[in-house]
């Protein structure tokens, strides 16, 4: 595990994105909230959530930090017949939040297809990846389109 107890507290950010692809049956489901095990979205984004709070037990070298605020939303684009989720984590600390942003859509998008597999197996999980890092000593990154 890498000492970070030199470094200078800062204020970090870390937002990752990724997609689910489904047939638009799928999709429909989701966007009438009609899926026989309950609100995929709702349980999908607390999933996200608490998947964030335990990154450090997930990833062995994830330190454990104390997180400020998390969000996880989901955009659904009816043209492809996917969602969308996005997870941005904010702290005050030593460390970044990137695994725990990239982890949090994870479990979340493997949560929506958990919950939807009855109806369509062949759903697909795609482009994962950190859009955005503020915050400590390589300061600003954003993804190039």
């Amino acid at each position: 595990m890498v000492d970070v107890g030199a470094k200078a507290v800062t204020e970090r950010e870390a937002r990752a994105s990724g997609f689910i692809k489904m047939q638009p049956e799928t999709f429909d489901i989701v966007r009438q909230g009609t899926a026989k095990k309950g609100d995929v979205l709702g349980v999908a984004r607390l999933a996200g959530i608490m998947a964030v709070k335990r990154t450090p037990e997930l990833i062995p070298l994830a330190h454990p930090i104390s997180i400020s605020g998390c969000s996880l939303d989901f955009i659904l684009d009816e043209e492809e017949n996917r969602i969308q989720a996005v997870c941005t984590v904010r702290i005050a600390d030593r460390t970044g939040v990137e695994m725990e942003a990239l982890t949090g859509v994870s479990v979340a998008l493997l949560t929506i297809y958990d919950m939807l597999k009855a109806v369509d197996r062949g759903m697909e999980i795609t482009d994962i990846g950190l859009q955005m890092k503020s915050g400590g000593k390589s300061g600003l990154y954003i993804r190039k389109a």
